[in-house]
């Protein structure tokens, strides 16, 4: 059975955790590494978030999610911004929130792709 397209809840939550990982700087205090590195992850998982959702078959980017999630979580140290609690917290909820629903994902899709293999 192959599985369709923009079904997967896992790809959805992904994509609103990006978006609203993105936008967060509107709302949080931030300085100039906290606010670009949101910005540029949530986007980043955002649009791997579509790639799944259009590729449902696609192994890889739910790896690219968890990945995303990892980056998400450990960035408040990396970047030196873990004294701006707003933007630390939002980084560590959005990346675990992004690794378990990569997580989540992954059996469905290596049976999405396990099945779009047989089916040619």
């Amino acid at each position: 059975m192959v599985e369709r397209s923009w079904q997967r809840w896992q790809d959805w939550a992904a994509l609103v955790i990006g978006v609203l990982t993105a936008l967060s700087p509107l709302v949080t205090t931030t300085d100039a590494a906290a606010a670009w590195t949101l910005v540029v992850l949530g986007v980043l998982l955002a649009a791997s978030a579509l790639w799944s959702l259009g590729a449902p078959g696609s192994v890889s980017s739910e790896y690219v999610h968890g990945v995303l999630g990892v980056l998400l979580f450990i960035a408040p140290w990396v970047m030196s911004y873990s004294n701006l609690t707003g933007a630390s917290w939002t980084s560590w909820a959005a990346g675990v929130l992004a690794v378990i629903v990569a997580a989540t994902a992954l059996p469905a899709a290596n049976a999405a792709h396990r099945g779009a293999i047989a089916a040619h």
